[in-house]
């Protein structure tokens, strides 16, 4: 997606005002006489995302009045502003005074003008915003086409993205910024990766491990493993149709750690940065792995299948356990895993796991400060016995409906040991509803607020 961001002089610019119920009083005894009266006319209120455009005596746009909450407003939306790309004629226009947070508001104005444009043509916001003073336009359009990237791959169909095609993409991620790519498939899969090949070996479109690498040897070891089932039906625990429609979003790990690794890579930050997308489809065939059946992992534990919808952590864990013995400084996971985190959280409130407390307090600030929310949830070792298996080392699905993101992120912890640190994010990876800058469909969740935190630490 292109820049909606105009580097020139602001002169030229339309003026955009944001206005409060508490502050539209003053805002409008300051315009002109006949502009108050077409505010009046049009009985404008400034209630939050109303937007009134005051023309100008030659019938071109004098400025645009933009409804937001009050400052005090508990729900008050940061993101506000990303509804104006769909609301504003074409033209280039500014910040005419300063939102609750002008970096996120324009960030959202950015994000709000995404479309997804692949099978059909769309309406294409022709609208661009002179950076407020003071905020990093590069860094803003740097988190901007991250987070397209993340929902052109999310938003594209099972059909046309599966893991070949998920390998495509994160090599041309690669290429762009020089990093050394290699993809394991075959006889070097069902070898090296037994749980990668036993989810994906019942689809026609051949399962994979995708391994990039960039930076630095001599920096700190940072490795990002994203799930990637390119569509999951459930395996032979078969999904109901309301619970398979949007599952080509599965691939939604992948997609934002490809995400994350495209702003670590352009922002150049001093790591070295290792990815690692286990891409498959969990399909249904003579050949599918079935319920109790046991594999042994790349780790070396007996894993006994206790649901075949159960996949996502189970090519995690492989994924997770060749970058563990690299032991990297930090090793973090990002998965469309559990059902059980939409209900604790709901769409837009990911959990996140980790032991490392100085990492979950930065992980906790920075998702308020990028408005990138996740919310930490426990380790909780009282549950580590309900993975315990009678034939295995340990079963993907435990017996009982409770704590399923909890045991889920237990689950992934026996795979992570030598790691210095480990974060787990159990993201959707979706929007359900249309929100301002958040447009229905795939969604880039987790990967600005631990962009950030790597650019506090490695930048």
């Amino acid at each position: 997606m292109p820049s909606v961001f105009e580097t020139g002089s602001a002169a030229k610019a339309i003026p955009i005002t944001f206005a409060s119920k508490a502050t539209w009083d003053a805002i409008r005894q300051a315009l002109p006489a006949e502009a108050r009266q077409f505010a009046d006319a049009n009985r404008f209120a400034a209630k939050p995302g109303k937007c009134l455009i005051l023309p100008a005596a030659d019938g071109a746009i004098a400025q645009v009045i933009f409804g937001i909450e009050e400052e005090s407003a508990r729900s008050r939306d940061p993101f506000r502003a990303g509804a104006l790309p769909g609301l504003l004629p074409a033209g280039t226009y500014r910040f005419a005074n300063t939102p609750h947070d002008a970096r996120l508001a324009a960030l959202a104005f950015a994000l709000g003008s995404y479309r997804f444009a692949r099978y059909r043509k769309t309406d294409n916001p022709e609208v661009r915003l002179v950076p407020p003073d003071g905020v990093d336009a590069g860094e803003l359009t740097r988190m901007a086409e991250a987070a397209c990237l993340a929902r052109d791959l999310i938003n594209t169909p099972s059909n046309d993205m599966g893991p070949a095609e998920l390998e495509a993409a994160a090599r041309e991620v690669a290429t762009r910024f020089g990093a050394s790519f290699a993809c394991i498939a075959d006889d070097d899969l069902a070898k090296g990766f037994p749980l990668i090949q036993a989810v994906g070996m019942a689809s026609s479109r051949a399962p994979r491990l995708i391994d990039f690498s960039w930076g630095d040897p001599a920096h700190p070891k940072v490795t990002l493993v994203g799930k990637g089932v390119c569509f999951d039906t459930g395996g032979l625990d078969l999904k109901p149709s309301s619970g398979m429609l949007i599952m080509k979003k599965d691939m939604g790990g992948a997609a934002n750690v490809l995400a994350l690794a495209q702003m670590v890579m352009d922002a150049r930050l001093k790591v070295r940065l290792r990815v690692l997308i286990p891409a498959v489809e969990n399909a249904v065939a003579g050949n599918a792995f079935r319920p109790l059946d046991i594999f042994k992992s790349r780790k070396g534990l007996t894993v006994e299948i206790g649901n075949t919808d159960a996949e996502g952590r189970l090519i995690l864990a492989d994924a997770l356990a060749l970058a563990d013995e690299e032991k990297p400084e930090l090793l973090v996971d990002l998965g469309t895993l559990t059902g059980a985190a939409r209900v604790a959280l709901g769409p837009e409130l990911p959990p996140f796991y980790t032991n490392d407390e100085a990492l979950a307090a930065d992980v906790a600030r920075l998702s308020r400060q990028e408005h990138d929310p996740l919310w930490r949830m426990p380790l909780w070792p009282a549950y580590d016995s309900w993975l315990d298996s009678k034939v295995a080392d340990i079963t993907n699905a435990p017996s009982g409906a409770f704590a399923g993101s909890i045991t889920c992120a237990l689950f992934l912890q026996r795979f992570v040991e030598a790691a210095r640190s480990w974060l787990h994010v159990d993201i959707y990876g979706w929007t359900p509803q249309a929100k301002p800058g958040r447009p229905e469909g795939g969604e880039c969740q987790a990967a600005r607020a631990i962009y950030k935190l790597l650019s506090e630490r490695y930048g």
